[in-house]
């Protein structure tokens, strides 16, 4: 059995499927809007960088490139052990197994945070952001990155797989906590059909899997996203 960080919440995709996972990474945002959207906000060249839920570090190395030093936490401890074999080469990178509302960090140490897909969901989440609030330091941001359920063919797929998922909360619950929010059109991008179908299976409740399959043709698929950021 893997070792789970205390308090984490499953990811279902990458936790049961991380090979698959890997190449929804590869296909998701290949005109790198995300980086970029974050990057105007609050840039990390030379900063201390945080990747909450790295999952098997997919993102660490273009961290690594400008950032002065990357840090990775992951709560799934066979996915933490991913990140550091990816990340070997990389002396400036560190990869932690803790989970988000309990990270292995001093006060004040990190400029940027971001969080892509993993964990911050809304309500419920407030102990990770007390995190937040304590490990970056002032001038610092957070970012988090998470799909707009309220967009496109890709978000009624992500609501009738989970229907107790309430767009309107979460737009409460970041409101309520200061968070500014911005959104991220992107799309994935597979060199393969047989990927995209197998992503889409990771991601999707199996009927609404196979609907999904269907209504999308080719090699591409809309992709819609919300950035939230906050300043400290």
């Amino acid at each position: 059995m893997p070792r789970i960080a205390k308090g984490a919440i499953p990811s279902p995709n990458i936790w049961n499927a991380p090979q698959v996972y890997e190449l929804e990474n590869r296909a998701v945002d290949p005109e790198g809007a995300a980086d970029a959207a974050m990057r105007a906000l609050r840039p990390w060249d030379g900063a201390t960088v945080l990747d909450i839920g790295c999952g098997t570090g997919y993102h660490l190395p273009v961290l690594a490139a400008s950032a002065a030093r990357v840090i990775g936490v992951e709560p799934h401890g066979d996915l933490a052990v991913l990140a550091r074999r990816r990340c070997a080469g990389l002396a400036t990178v560190t990869v932690h197994a803790a989970a988000a509302q309990d990270l292995p960090l001093p006060d004040a140490s990190v400029d940027v945070a971001m969080a892509r897909w993993a964990y911050f969901f809304g309500p419920g989440c407030e102990p990770g952001l007390r995190e937040l609030s304590r490990v970056v330091r002032r001038g610092g941001a957070a970012f988090v990155i998470d799909l707009d359920a309220t967009r496109g063919s890709f978000g009624r797929w992500f609501s009738h797989t989970v229907p107790t998922y309430s767009a309107r909360e979460v737009e409460a619950f970041w409101d309520r906590h200061g968070w500014q929010r911005q959104p991220l059109d992107l799309r994935m991008a597979f060199e393969r059909r047989a990927d995209l179908e197998a992503v889409l299976r990771i991601e999707f409740a199996p009927e609404v899997a196979e609907q999904a399959i269907a209504e999308t043709p080719g090699l591409e698929l809309s992709y819609p996203n919300v950035l939230r950021w906050r300043y400290y």
